[in-house]
């Protein structure tokens, strides 16, 4: 494995690139191409870059699903919601709907801010797409043996809480070159550390809204995040506690991504409170035992 090495905003950002791109059946999941000084990294960043981990092949397989599954989208007018890190946006545009809360075991689909227009109809270039456990082409990736928009600064686990903290872990692939003019992520390393300090959970039946937050949001310094370009194919191991973001797409070019998380089943309890649940149709499935 080689190591590169780039600096931002005075910060160094080591990236590790995988020497040739594994086929799925031949890689293995507890093996993810780490050396101690990577993983090192990750434990002090809170992030960890992999670039070339996917092939292209790959990547444009699940580029042409995204297209065949957003042009037999059908979303009904009121459930065009918009996602939201910030707690105002969250609540006003998914708090009276229950397409949120009930998404865990089926396709579905929620929309950065500006994706819709003023009367509801979709602007495509802005379009994301959820998806979960169903589509054939992203659950190979999602189950296989190699991997056992703009959004505002956040933490994964102020959304899939567990007890203890540290036990999820986000797989952010991307599907095409990830640039600062069309949108790739901002860290700031070493935030994982801190905790959290607010939740998203379910609020109790007979309320006005489906979710509440329970804490304070934080304000980040922009001075604080560092980008993350990452080339077509690249992985970005994502821990659950460092806070990250993206900025607004405002490039000609589309940024493709498929992201999914994972968590350490041993030991940890996922909280009920959580707006994503398991259903006995889908309970969460194991990536290995």
């Amino acid at each position: 494995m080689t190591q590169q090495t780039e600096e931002w905003h005075g910060s160094a950002c080591k990236r590790y690139v995988c020497p040739g791109s594994v086929p799925l059946k031949q890689a293995q999941l507890p093996r993810l191409p780490l050396n101690s000084s990577a993983l090192f990294q990750f434990h002090e960043d809170g992030f960890l870059v992999l670039e070339r981990f996917f092939t292209v092949e790959e990547c444009d397989s699940m580029r042409n699903q995204i297209q065949r599954v957003i042009a037999e989208m059908e979303v009904p007018p009121h459930c065009r919601t918009e996602f939201s890190t910030k707690e105002e946006e969250q609540l006003q545009a998914q708090g009276s709907s229950d397409y949120f809360l009930t998404s865990g075991d089926k396709i579905r689909f929620f929309f950065e801010k500006g994706v819709l227009d003023e009367k509801g109809k979709f602007q495509p270039k802005l379009s994301t797409v959820a998806l979960h456990a169903y589509d054939p082409v992203f659950k190979q990736i999602t189950h296989s043996s190699k991997v056992q928009v703009s959004l505002t600064p956040h933490q994964d686990a102020t959304f899939l809480y567990t007890e203890p903290l540290g036990r999820v872990l986000g797989f952010w692939i991307a599907l095409e070159d990830a640039t600062q003019e069309n949108g790739c992520l901002w860290f700031i390393p070493g935030s994982h550390t801190s905790g959290i300090t607010r939740r998203m959970v379910r609020a109790p039946p007979g309320t006005s809204t489906c979710v509440e937050f329970v804490g304070s949001e934080m304000t980040y310094d922009d001075n604080r995040f560092v980008p993350v370009p990452i080339s077509k194919g690249g992985l970005i191991l994502i821990h659950g506690e460092v806070v990250h973001k993206s900025e607004l797409n405002r490039s000609e070019f589309s940024r493709h991504a498929f992201t999914f998380h994972v968590m350490e089943a041993k030991d940890t309890s996922w909280s009920k409170e959580n707006w994503l649940q398991p259903t006995p149709e889908l309970p969460f499935p194991s990536l290995y035992t």
